[in-house]
């Protein structure tokens, strides 16, 4: 019998023996001249970020990069108003208050509202050193809710205090005038601030009243320089909202920021929890609060939730008045840089501290600018002018009337510019006419938010102050200081809003 034959089983497959492990090749030789190299580097982000050819006109410090594109037509804005500080007497805010005041008189003719108030066209507000006062003045809430004070109470105010060469508005041709304005402002009983009985703190006291920081229309900004921990401290609005600890009285924080010298100004919140030793913010800590006001409403998601970025803003810095921009008649000439002949006399320490906080103020209007890009001069405006023909001291000797008309004549230059590496220029356009085109647009936005439809998410929600119980006297304040709760300084208290929103 035949028996069936097995299939051949398949050999095994064969598996490729494994490679014998060879060296791993060196790197290969890479011949870069790193000096070259970083110079590409340097030269292209300098020209792509520097000098960058922008999109769009306007007269601008300097052109920018193209950012998300311009701003359609209807695209909301956060409105900031920002104001240079780089002195604290009123003298130097006298720029400021004249450009306020032209403001105000521009959005109320083309607003057809004879009584609107700077304060109705804008979201936030910054001020440093005289701006401080300025921007604590025009947003202050009267007793009826509106803004206390118009721009052009702000200006004689102004040109009233020069006479006293303080904040003290009793003098000047306008004496009776402004007397009943003071009187309007509640004369506080509270001996708990450690404010001096001079002219000024009792100006600012009739002022203000009893006024916190919450008893503004919209959030404010005011910084000054902590002596006792070396640091900027930033009065905010925001954050006197979030706890006691953090609200001041309007008239401390103007002292604050506007002191100098040699006497540091002495504060506390209105709980008495929070001390600060307050040097002037315009000359010690920032001149120029606009990169501050914008860093604030960019972080503040709360009150400002659509707030992305610079194309979502409309910002006005306002200078306080170059003082080797040139001349008053507007005669100023580009700067020569190096080639600026050597003054006959050494500049005085105040001299020196002026043209410091000038030069910081310029940079931060330049990098602001550069920020904007091809946006600048339309969604940034800076407002700068030469120093007037006639010096602080010869000022405080005339009436208020010729101040104003001074300030006023200040308004009509052609704007100072600051241009990075290359010092100041003269722009094509006067003070005067920027600040009117800037009032269009203030004006264009407070109408797309009027006609805007109910159900639009706004870009702006203001938080409201709940009614609070009545503030504990002085005199129990300091018996509770004194049995237990010891004052603290500013850098031992965490900001409840910059912990929780990420607020500057």
């Amino acid at each position: 019998t035949s028996h069936p034959t097995k299939a051949p089983t398949p050999p095994p497959p064969i598996t490729p023996a494994d490679p014998a492990p060879m060296a791993s090749p060196p790197p290969p030789q890479v011949d870069v001249d790193l000096g070259k190299l970083s110079y590409e580097i340097f030269s292209f982000l300098e020209s792509k970020f520097l000098y960058g050819a922008g999109a769009g006109g306007g007269v601008c410090s300097l052109p920018g990069t193209p950012g998300r594109g311009p701003v359609g037509g209807g695209g909301a804005r956060v409105r900031v108003l920002a104001i240079d500080g780089c002195g604290p007497g009123p003298g130097d805010a006298l720029l400021a208050a004249a450009a306020l005041a032209r403001l105000e008189a521009a959005l109320r003719a083309k607003a057809g509202d004879p009584d609107a108030r700077v304060a109705d066209f804008f979201d936030a507000a910054a001020g440093a050193g005289a701006g401080g006062v300025l921007a604590a003045m025009l947003f202050v809430r009267g007793d009826d809710g509106r803004p206390k004070y118009t721009a052009a109470d702000a200006l004689a105010f102004v040109a009233a205090s020069l006479g006293k060469g303080g904040w003290g508005g009793g003098g000047g041709g306008w004496r009776g005038r402004w007397a009943a304005l003071f009187r309007r402002g509640e004369r506080s009983s509270d001996k708990s601030s450690s404010l001096s009985a001079s002219s000024s703190s009792s100006s600012l006291r009739r002022v203000f009243g009893d006024a916190t920081l919450r008893d503004t229309v919209a959030p404010l900004l005011v910084p000054c320089y902590d002596l006792a921990t070396g640091a900027p401290f930033l009065f905010s609005r925001a954050d006197a909202v979030e706890s006691d600890s953090f609200d001041f009285r309007l008239r401390d924080v103007c002292a604050a920021t506007c002191a100098g010298g040699s006497a540091a100004a002495a504060v506390r919140s209105v709980d008495g929890r929070t001390a600060i030793a307050a040097a002037s913010g315009g000359v010690a800590a920032m001149g120029n609060p606009a990169a501050a006001a914008i860093t604030h409403v960019l972080h503040n998601k709360q009150e400002f939730p659509l707030a992305a970025g610079v194309d979502d803003l409309l910002v006005v810095s306002i200078g306080s008045g170059s003082s080797s921009g040139g001349t008053a008649s507007g005669s100023a000439t580009p700067s020569a840089g190096w080639r600026t002949p050597i003054p006959p006399r050494s500049p005085s320490p105040a001299e020196m501290v002026r043209l410091t906080a000038e030069g910081v103020a310029d940079m931060v209007d330049q990098a602001v600018a550069m920020a904007f890009g091809h946006t600048c001069g339309r969604n940034y405006v800076r407002i700068q002018a030469a120093a007037p023909a006639h010096s602080i001291k010869a000022l405080r000797s005339l009436e208020a009337k010729k101040v104003v008309a001074i300030a006023d004549g200040m308004l009509t230059q052609r704007n100072v510019e600051a241009e990075l590496f290359r010092g100041r220029r003269l722009s094509e356009k006067s003070n005067r006419e920027k600040l009117d085109a800037f009032a269009t647009e203030l004006v264009k936005e407070h109408d797309r938010r009027r006609d805007s439809p109910p159900g639009l998410l706004p870009n702006v929600a203001i938080k409201q102050v709940s009614p609070t119980p009545p503030r504990l006297s002085s005199a129990t304040t300091s018996s509770a200081a004194t049995t237990g709760t010891t004052g603290r300084t500013a850098s031992t208290i965490p900001s409840p809003a910059s912990t929780q929103d990420s607020r500057h």
